[in-house]
């Protein structure tokens, strides 16, 4: 999806450095604790939407064209990916010692604010805010520069990449595997709403009310 290239290369480089520097923020052992997760998270994921937003604003009606087979798409693959994020948890406990604990690790935050603040935190913000980011601005300013398969391929390694402050291999994994999902979904129909739906509701499936640990 060609629209408008980047004026310049910071354009890209420069959100994507605030991220990763956020992300360390909210997930290195080193800083983890430092500020209440959820409000960090909450603050960092709409600050980066707002800046993706505000850069894509000449295009922002194209990418948040919605059309009713982006309703059913998102349903459909939010229940896909819960059931592949399920099998291989399943899979990975029975073949590596660390899975499970670090399994665990992710879910530790769910202490720090109620099951309700959470699930509306990550339906109505955190989910939306990171698609209008991550595939809306970071894989569709990519994808202009370096060709729409290579742009996805990038955007989906620098969005993994940033969990690596994390140092748990599970996360990085489900970041990974999460991000080529989505952003696959972006690429085929052009839109941001069928990975933002489904990026919503798998967050509070896989992290409210079905925990997969």
């Amino acid at each position: 999806m060609s629209l408008r290239p980047a004026k310049s290369l910071n354009e890209v480089l420069l959100p994507i450095g605030l991220a990763a520097g956020m992300w360390f923020f909210l997930f290195s052992p080193t800083t983890k604790g430092l500020v209440h997760f959820w409000f960090g998270m909450t603050i960092a994921a709409g600050s980066l939407a707002a800046i993706g937003f505000w850069l894509n604003r000449d295009i922002n009606r194209i990418l948040f064209r919605l059309e009713p087979h982006h309703i059913i798409a998102g349903i459909l693959s939010a229940i896909l990916l819960y059931v592949i994020f399920y099998s291989g948890e399943l899979l990975a406990s029975r073949l590596f010692d660390f899975a499970k604990p670090q399994v665990a690790a992710v879910y530790d935050t769910r202490s720090q604010a109620s099951a309700w603040t959470i699930g509306i935190l990550l339906f109505f913000w955190i989910g939306p805010a990171e698609e209008i980011f991550w595939r809306g601005y970071i894989q569709r300013r990519l994808s202009d520069r370096l060709g729409a398969g290579r742009g996805f391929f990038t955007a989906a390694l620098i969005y993994a990449l940033v969990h690596i402050w994390a140092l748990n291999a599970m996360l990085f994994l489900a970041a990974g595997l999460s991000g080529l999902f989505w952003g696959a979904m972006f690429w085929r129909y052009k839109s941001i709403w069928p990975g933002l739906i489904s990026h919503s509701l798998w967050d509070v499936a896989v992290f409210v009310l079905w925990p997969i640990n």
